[in-house]
């Protein structure tokens, strides 16, 4: 039986869905190809189990968050400031939906995909941010004195936050329980802070109305 890019597509996007929500140990093929509407025979045609199918999810979420980082880099008619907001809204769109205890399946369950995923974000998120911010340090955008290479690792330790359950798990509980409870109200209080911090007055009105 050949297989229908179509079909893989829905596949992907059910399953997917189905790890936002109930995590990756409580999803199982049952699950899915009730949800797909199709036997399990044709499901395991597809993928041969959950693991490759988390794999091909990830993937296909770091192809598009990918595509949309670097068209947004590459648009020669959009100023630093939109472009800073647009690339940190393409990241949030992505990584905010998703569950820490999702992650924290994945890292224990799935340690490859982990690995993988750790290693993206690591080679080619946190470079093509480097890359965003030179810019905007050329152009004049962002404070003088900042060092590029510090505002970077903050965003990547931030980012971490947010991923890697065990990094806030190393502070005490009164800190961790004042955290907001919303992944996406932490992202953008992070982006809200640290930016504030190295934008010029002219970059922080700009960005403030992107």
């Amino acid at each position: 039986m050949s297989k229908k890019p179509g079909i893989e597509r829905k596949i992907l996007d059910t399953a997917y869905k189905s790890f936002l929500e109930k995590g990756y140990r409580h999803t199982t093929m049952d699950d899915i190809a009730r949800q797909l509407g199709m036997s399990k025979k044709t499901l395991y045609n597809y993928y041969p189990g959950k693991l490759e199918m988390l794999a091909a999810a990830f993937q296909n979420l770091k192809t598009k968050m990918s595509a949309k980082v670097e068209a947004v880099l590459e648009n020669r008619y959009m100023g630093f400031p939109l472009k800073l907001k647009s690339t940190l809204s393409v990241i949030a769109a992505h990584l905010a939906p998703i569950n820490p205890r999702l992650f924290e399946e994945i890292k224990i369950h799935a340690p490859e995909v982990w690995a993988e995923l750790k290693s993206y974000i690591n080679e080619s998120a946190y470079l093509r941010f480097q890359k965003l911010i030179e810019q905007g340090k050329e152009e004049g955008m962002i404070m003088s004195n900042v060092n590029v290479n510090l505002v970077v690792l903050l965003y990547a330790a931030a980012i971490q936050s947010l991923l890697d359950p065990d990094f806030t798990g190393q502070f005490p509980n009164s800190l961790r329980k004042g955290l907001p409870s919303a992944t996406s109200d932490a992202y953008d209080q992070v982006v809200s802070i640290l930016y504030n911090g190295i934008l010029t007055e002219e970059a922080r009105n700009e960005f403030a109305n992107a």
